[in-house]
């Protein structure tokens, strides 16, 4: 009885805090995700004041935010959606992962932490965050840009790319090595292809078995068929964030519109709880000796970002201004680098470092990328691509009569 009232105050005291921190965030306009961060931190090992009986609790809950967080991607786009999106955007896709998995994959080797390690790492600095890009487009007014599309499409190639990418990178930090993580990526490719046939097909069978008109069976039943499939997907080592990814793909109509303003607060709760628990298993004392490695690759990273959305908008034929705003809006890194990072956590197989890391560079991304996409708005920045424009302009040839 003692553990089960601390384990009730200590969850309490944690979740109002959270309530709290996320007002403060939104008071101030950026992402609570850094306070959250900041408060796994304070409260975990090597902490202000670590908290030991509901450490339990909150790792069951960081995966099912996990879980929840790839339920409701899914849950936006349909499978033609998807698909549409890929051979549109694959370009822009190949140059992200180039552009951006290349430079951590590298800066894991150099560090000298192993070819795993450089999976993971690459991975890391790859994703960007399309939640905080989410918010800041709102944020910003931007959401009718001619640009905006072209962010969205970089961002659904990113998601796709997570079905591909989690399987494999779960299976090597297992140590299955090289030829059963190319089976594992396999079966993943496989799987996706067939959810994604049959949720072009018969999609709309499987949303007429979950009745929209009822919310409570309808929250219900998404919830239970999300986990159910996220956990067989984790028995077949396919990776429980790709089966509830899946499960969301496969839904859509009224159901999917439904069940996403239905698991809307219930994501949030749980993705709160999966950034705090992520802090509290990394110790603060571990990231000052990162925290250089940490900004250097920020900026790097946050560069080829840059050139990205840059590239993808001029392809698109976006002007120049909006060509410089796609690429300061997908700078911010998020929950998807913390859950890659979490799963290294998890495995114990890679360079302990490799947490401490991952958080100070979400810290600097998530804190620095809305400020810097607020850049081409402010009246120097205009001035200047006026400047550029008038100087790349070539001069009219005089004519003679």
């Amino acid at each position: 009885m003692h553990e089960t009232t601390t384990l009730l105050v200590e969850v309490g005291a944690l979740l109002l805090l959270l309530g709290l921190l996320g007002r403060l965030s939104r008071r101030f306009g950026v992402s609570p995700i850094p306070l959250y961060l900041l408060a796994g931190l304070g409260f975990g090992h090597g902490g202000l004041l670590p908290l030991n009986a509901s450490e339990e609790f909150f790792a069951v809950g960081a995966e099912i935010g996990v879980i929840l967080l790839l339920v409701m991607l899914g849950l936006e786009y349909s499978a033609n959606e998807l698909v549409g999106n890929l051979r549109s955007a694959a370009p822009a896709g190949l140059i992200d992962a180039l552009l951006n998995a290349l430079p951590g994959f590298a800066f894991a080797l150099l560090l000298g932490w192993g070819w795993v390690a450089a999976v993971v790492l690459g991975g890391i600095t790859w994703i960007s965050s399309s939640g905080v890009i989410a918010k800041v487009l709102g944020d910003l007014g931007r959401v009718g840009n001619r640009e905006t599309p072209v962010i969205l499409s970089v961002l659904v190639i990113e998601d796709l790319a997570m079905a591909l990418y989690l399987p494999l990178v779960t299976a090597l930090l297992a140590g299955v090595g090289l030829v059963k993580g190319g089976i594992a990526l396999g079966v993943a490719v496989l799987t996706v292809v067939v959810v994604l046939v049959v949720a072009i097909r018969y999609g709309h069978l499987i949303s007429s078995a979950l009745s929209a008109k009822d919310p409570e069976a309808l929250l219900l039943g998404v919830l239970g068929l999300t986990l159910l499939v996220a956990g067989v997907a984790a028995k077949l080592q396919v990776s429980a964030a790709v089966g509830a990814f899946l499960v969301g793909i496969a839904l859509s109509g009224p159901v999917a519109h439904h069940a996403t303003e239905l698991l809307s607060p219930l994501r949030d709760l749980f993705a709160a709880v999966f950034f705090v628990f992520f802090g509290l298993v990394t110790d603060p004392r571990d990231i000052p000796p990162v925290l250089l490695p940490a900004l250097a690759l920020a900026v790097v990273t946050m560069g080829t970002k840059l050139l990205t959305g840059y590239l993808a908008a001029r392809r698109a034929g976006i002007a120049e201004p909006g060509r410089w705003r796609a690429g300061f809006a997908l700078m911010p890194r998020g929950e998807f680098s913390i859950v890659i990072a979490g799963l290294a956590v998890a495995a114990g197989t890679v360079e302990p470092r490799l947490a401490a890391l991952a958080t100070a560079y979400v810290l600097i991304t998530v804190v620095t990328g809305p400020m810097l996409a607020r850049l081409p708005d402010m009246g120097w920045f205009k001035v200047w691509l006026r400047r550029r424009a008038t100087i790349r302009r070539p001069e009219p040839v005089p004519t003679t009569d």
